[in-house]
């Protein structure tokens, strides 16, 4: 899952990052609206946690033009203040959810998670395929009963190919939703992450190459 955390008090957007990074997800940070809106131009996002109250161009703002342009990401806004009329003001503009600081960390791991499943076709909580099952809350995954244990960009790579329910997805994908936009997009790391991913999943092999395509499970 590819998060935005806009945030504009660098020390609890780190934070926030940090910890939605332990839970698999790979996440970019803007601290002003602008940043933003030049980040999610040209990357699409699943769920931006978005600060109401940002310099350069405020959240509300931000909102709004991601609405206009019917963007697939779904936001959840952070701010402040807790009243009912603000909550109902920043849902109105648009925003999908709504969370009030200061809040407990696993709330907002479980909202971003749910926000996730509804940025593109429902699936179910649990995936399950081919004698796998990845419960992404929990962050377990199990293979014909035995548990598996992957290291988070593992998870997050089995993760994608199991929502693609058997169709493939390219290493740009992978790079896209597993990693942030630090890698380096001529990097191996896909490759030798799958190299790994198939030896913990063990036999038979159930992630297939699709030469010059990408891979499929």
């Amino acid at each position: 899952m590819r998060v935005l955390v806009v945030e504009d008090e660098r020390v609890l957007a780190d934070a926030i990052a940090t910890g939605l990074r332990r839970e698999a997800m790979a996440v970019d940070v803007a601290y002003d609206g602008g940043g933003a809106l030049e980040r999610t131009s040209y990357i699409d996002y699943d769920v931006i946690v978005l600060d109401r109250d940002l310099p350069v161009v405020h959240g509300d703002e931000v909102c709004r033009r991601l609405v206009e342009q019917r963007t697939a990401s779904r936001i959840l806004m952070l701010t402040a203040s807790g009243d009912v009329d603000d909550k109902v003001e920043g849902l109105g503009l648009g925003a999908d959810d709504y969370l009030a600081k200061p809040f407990v960390f696993i709330e907002l791991v479980a909202r971003v998670r749910a926000l996730g499943r509804r940025s593109a076709p429902a699936l179910p909580p649990v995936l399950q395929r081919a004698g796998i099952r990845l419960d992404p809350g929990k962050r377990l995954v199990e293979r014909d009963g035995r548990e598996v244990v992957l290291t988070k960009k593992e998870f997050a790579v089995l993760e994608e190919l199991m929502r693609a329910d058997g169709a493939v997805v390219s290493q740009e994908d992978l790079l896209d939703k597993a990693w942030d936009e630090n890698i380096d997009p001529f990097t191996n790391v896909v490759r030798v992450t799958m190299m790994t991913l198939r030896k913990k999943l063990g036999e038979p092999q159930v992630i297939e190459t699709v030469p010059g395509v990408g891979y499929k499970l």
